[in-house]
């Protein structure tokens, strides 16, 4: 089996951290893991760096000065895996919103069904999100709708953060290019790999909401996401 690393961004995850950690390496499947922590003052990073000590070649750190934003946490993890020889790459939350169980049927995904991208969906199945109140789940499902509207992705679920790579579309894509930070850099990057027509699936996973920590959306990143995305679309009309 070709190597696996999952990217986990963090800041002030003190509360789940270690249980996550915990659960991705008990799959079925050898997982790595990359934790990109952003300076958390809560000490997030030095009970990584704990568990590293007992998964030395497993567990790996890299430590950011600052709270830098989702995206560029990605991007950074994404360029670690690239310099290193792995072969499928995920984005995965720390909060358990992301079931660990479910990395296998997204890996399943590209290893086997042809896949370039496996995006864990809350929206190809209907609506698979737990605990979560009905203002926030209308915003989200109705910005997926609004995304597929403007930019003609056939992706149900376009702000999903749950996501197996191929190596190759990490390396197609220029990241240097990528220019949300927030929310809508989930959109970016399908969107990257939509216009490149590298083969996206869907795969329907339960989504929950955190029971530990705080939530890190904001007003910005939601404006972020509404008027990025027409932003997005016409520089990629103007670039054919």
């Amino acid at each position: 089996m070709p190597k696996s690393l999952v990217i986990i961004p963090t800041y002030n995850e003190i509360e789940n951290i270690e249980a996550i950690i915990q659960a991705v390496l008990a799959q079925p499947s050898l997982f790595n893991i990359l934790v990109v922590d952003d300076n958390s003052p809560d000490g997030t990073a030095e009970a990584v760096l704990n568990l590293k000590n007992e998964f030395p070649n497993r567990i790996f750190l890299e430590q950011r000065t600052e709270k830098s934003g989702l995206g560029t946490a990605y991007i950074h993890g994404f360029k670690w895996a690239l310099a290193r020889d792995y072969e499928f790459i995920f984005e995965m939350d720390a909060d358990f919103s992301h079931n660990p169980k479910d990395l296998e049927f997204l890996l399943e995904a590209c290893y086997h069904k042809g896949a370039d991208l496996a995006i864990g969906s809350r929206y190809v199945k209907g609506i698979t999100v737990v605990n979560w109140p009905l203002n926030r789940i209308l915003l989200s499902y109705g910005a997926s709708k609004y995304v597929k509207l403007i930019t003609g992705m056939d992706v149900n679920d376009s702000t999903a953060g749950f996501i197996c790579y191929k190596r190759h579309v990490l390396e197609t894509i220029n990241l240097d290019k990528i220019h949300f930070v927030g929310y809508a850099f989930q959109i970016e990057m399908k969107f990257k790999a939509y216009l490149k027509k590298f083969t996206i699936l869907e795969i329907p996973v339960i989504f929950k909401d955190r029971v530990k920590g705080i939530s890190k959306m904001s007003g910005s990143i939601i404006y972020e996401a509404i008027f990025g995305v027409v932003s997005m679309k016409l520089k990629s009309l103007f670039q054919k």
